[in-house]
């Protein structure tokens, strides 16, 4: 990758880079029901690694 990044680069990494982030904790009892135990992860949609799946930016 290039040492400097067009600011159009910059803005599309860094949204995806906030869609890989987990679901609040208040979705769990909200979506799931008060008492249940499941990780926030399951309520993402976007799940990306920076290892594992590229973008075309």
């Amino acid at each position: 990758m290039a040492r400097y990044k067009t600011p159009a680069k910059k803005a599309r990494l860094a949204k995806k880079g906030t869609q890989t982030k987990w679901a609040p904790f208040w979705v769990v009892p909200k979506a799931a029901g008060v008492g249940k135990k499941i990780h926030p992860s399951r309520f993402t949609s976007v799940k990306r690694n920076w290892r594992k799946t590229k973008i075309n930016a």
